[in-house]
């Protein structure tokens, strides 16, 4: 059985960073932004923490269908970017769930000064064991959150559990290339040891044993290519910006931009997006 608490410690150590909610302040007065009166826009460079950023928080938002009416779990939220996203462009309510304490904090802190307070909330928890009750939430939704799971199947039957009948759930992941394993450092993990890729077809399969249909199946890896292509073009003209990942992970950020580039284009890396359903009257997985 996978150590899930070792694994779980390791991962929030790797995101973590002290005083980050400064900094972040910090670096928007830089980039000329007023920290008291914030729009999300004005975080998109550093809290839409996934390949193409806010994009494709959109992108995935049209094709799930979001409208005014539901209540979305984000798992894996970050710094609660996708979900003010989500709020301020869809009218959904929607809760985060973070393993990393410090970017809960955060995200309400940035919830707060954004005026969203009363549409998003956050909770520190793990997604093997989320902190709801079954059937809470008409949506689910993870962005970039799964590479750091090893025990999949435990993963997609817990979404499947808080997630309502005829309830939707979306993915925005990468997965296992198939040209052998990627080059670390990468953004989610500075070693093999807390990284843990599955290959689509793996996906598909664990979907399925969850009791999800799959509704859209989309890769978005040219996406991606292209999206690193123009962030490495940016950083060797301009350095880092004033507001952006690095002040997530720190110095060696440019190499696990660099090294990103590479994996997408030698496919040992594959971005997907995906749509599924969890049918009325439908069995959980586990069940």
């Amino acid at each position: 059985m996978p150590d899930t608490g070792a694994i779980a410690r390791r991962v929030e150590q790797h995101y973590t960073r002290r005083d980050l909610g400064a900094a972040l302040l910090g670096a928007l007065v830089a980039a000329g932004k007023d920290p008291d009166h914030l729009r999300p826009q004005d975080l998109a460079p550093v809290d839409e923490f996934h390949v193409r950023g806010r994009e494709a928080t959109l992108e995935l938002g049209r094709l799930v269908g979001l409208d005014p009416s539901q209540h979305v779990l984000d798992v894996g939220s970050g710094l609660g970017g996708p979900s003010r996203c989500l709020a301020v462009e869809f009218g959904c309510r929607v809760t985060g769930v973070d393993l990393t304490d410090e970017y809960c904090r955060v995200a309400a802190m940035l919830a707060e000064r954004t005026g969203l307070s009363e549409r998003v909330a956050y909770r520190h928890g793990d997604a093997l064991a989320l902190p709801f009750g079954d059937a809470s939430f008409d949506v689910v939704w993870t962005q970039h959150a799964a590479m750091n799971i090893e025990d999949k199947p435990r993963l997609y039957a817990e979404l499947a559990r808080v997630l309502a009948p005829g309830g939707r759930l979306a993915i925005y992941d990468v997965l296992a290339g198939p040209a052998g394993p990627p080059h670390f450092p990468v953004p989610w993990a500075r070693e093999p040891a807390t990284s843990f890729l599955v290959a689509p077809a793996e996906l598909r399969r664990l979907l399925a044993a969850a009791g999800f249909d799959i509704v859209s199946w989309r890769d978005t890896t040219a996406l991606g290519r292209d999206w690193f292509r123009a962030m490495a073009r940016r950083l060797a003209e301009a350095g880092p910006p004033p507001l952006g990942f690095h002040l997530l992970l720190g110095a060696d950020f440019a190499v696990m931009a660099e090294n990103m580039r590479r994996n997408l284009e030698e496919d040992r890396v594959a971005l997907i997006e995906v749509v599924g359903h969890r049918p009325p009257g439908g069995a959980r997985g586990g069940e």
